[in-house]
């Protein structure tokens, strides 16, 4: 059964962790308890992935200040609540510095609990997930790595997983940055071939004839220039997936020759007479509505409907609001541990900015913003003064510092311009302009090219 997070109490007054732990099941949580610090590390240790502690400052084995690094050891992704008698500021600061995720006295913080509680466990969720994210290096994807918990969100989830354990072609339509490639990935690795070749294609990459003999290989002597024989993209995805991004930009000839490879299972190589069959499952994606492609003689009828036997629309980032605090918190965590630094804090301000913003970049442009934010903030708190200056602009609102605006733009550059070392092709691309833009814009405030 799942539960909203699995929390562990240490406590040595009976009474106080009894009645906690009935509470915090009551909401929904999975409940493990213990009477000291020695039983709640071999709790811990045994255990996997506990998401909050919440521990008593004063125990008959160990002060809860000092136990924190040892618990952190113990499972260094759980999150860890200390709850005291009597609170003293001074043991509070010691124990955020120790790695604690909160410092409350108990009656009188009471109503604290649970909202706080809730926060920690998806703040462990999250880096559970970034583990996950990093001990797969990129090369496998999961349903359980697509952060979002809106309707709109759960509904493809559920439609995703569904046609993941089937062998049917898949069409997957949303705008640029929506995650149509982690979406596939996904399929892919749900699927009974997950253990096969998952081979990706961007379509609107390479020209017609580069882009044929990518997908279906050549023999020697094909062409002017093909000296040895090639093997194509769907021979090596054979028994596995093939993932077709923005098919919609594909040429009708190719078109042709990719509806008898989904009607026939076979191709013919350039150069060749002899037909190479191939068992592969076709996934495809467009930002294009392939119906209007269809209506302007730019796609094929009868494509169109071989490749939409299962279509799925991911929903542009503006229509899953919900989703973007937890998505900020969890690429600020990706960023973090791979930039070897301690995690981020994000204050109410930078949140409701985010939250406002348009996003015509969807996911991908949302993961670009805190990367930015991260590089460009002075300690481990992201503010509003580390996002491009549109966001202070929507829906009437300006910068709460306007004389500044041209400091501000100048430090940012400057500041993510050091972090690419000077690469003005990735600084243009981290803060979301044209190289043209980022010269012009170097000259103006006099920075060194």
């Amino acid at each position: 059964m799942s539960t909203k997070g699995r929390i562990l109490i240490i406590d040595d007054e009976k009474d106080i962790r009894t009645l906690l732990g009935r509470v915090i099941s009551l909401e929904g949580y999975e409940v493990f308890q213990a009477e000291n610090a020695k039983k709640g590390l071999k709790l811990l240790r045994e255990q996997n992935a506990i998401h909050t502690v919440l521990c008593d400052v004063k125990l008959p084995d160990a002060y809860g200040v000092d136990l924190i690094p040892e618990l952190k050891k113990a499972q260094p992704l759980c999150e860890i609540i200390l709850l005291t008698a009597f609170g003293k500021i001074e043991d509070g600061v010691r124990a955020i510095k120790n790695g604690a995720f909160d410092y409350i006295s108990k009656g009188d913080d009471n109503h604290k609990i649970i909202p706080l509680l809730a926060k920690a466990t998806e703040k462990a969720k999250l880096q559970y997930k970034v583990r996950e994210l990093e001990e797969s290096s990129g090369q496998r994807f999961s349903f359980r790595q697509i952060v979002g918990q809106s309707k709109a969100m759960e509904s493809v989830l559920r439609l995703a997983r569904k046609v993941a354990k089937t062998d049917t072609t898949v069409l997957l339509t949303g705008e640029t940055g929506t995650g149509k490639e982690v979406f596939a990935q996904a399929i892919h690795y749900e699927s009974p071939r997950s253990a096969k070749p998952f081979v990706a294609i961007n379509c609107s990459t390479l020209g017609k004839e580069l882009l044929e003999s990518e997908l279906f290989g050549y023999l020697p002597g094909a062409f002017t220039g093909a000296q040895k024989q090639k093997t194509g993209l769907f021979e090596e995805a054979h028994t596995g997936t093939i993932f077709l991004d923005e098919i919609g930009e594909m040429d009708l000839q190719l078109q042709a020759k990719l509806l008898r490879v989904l009607e026939t299972g076979s191709f013919i190589k350039l150069g060749s007479t002899k037909e190479t069959a191939v068992d592969v499952r076709v996934i495809a994606a467009t930002n294009r509505d392939l119906l209007k492609e269809v209506e302007a003689g730019r796609f094929r009828n009868d494509l169109y409907y071989r490749l939409s036997v299962f279509a799925l629309h991911l929903p542009p980032l503006r229509e899953r609001r919900d989703d973007i605090p937890l998505l900020a918190e969890y690429f600020a965590l990706q960023t973090a541990t791979r930039m070897k630094r301690k995690p981020y804090q994000m204050d109410e301000r930078f949140l409701q900015l985010l939250i406002r913003h348009q996003w015509k970049g969807n996911v991908r442009e949302l993961k670009n913003v805190i990367e930015r934010a991260i590089i460009l903030s002075e300690g481990d708190l992201l503010t509003a003064d580390t996002l491009p200056l549109e966001f202070h602009y929507e829906d009437g609102h300006t910068p709460e510092h306007p004389l500044r605006i041209d400091q501000i733009e100048k430090e940012h550059i400057r500041k993510v311009l050091a972090y690419t070392k000077g690469n003005k092709t990735k600084t243009a691309q981290l803060l979301g302009i044209g190289l043209s833009t980022l010269y012009r814009k170097m000259e103006e405030y006099g920075i060194e090219k």
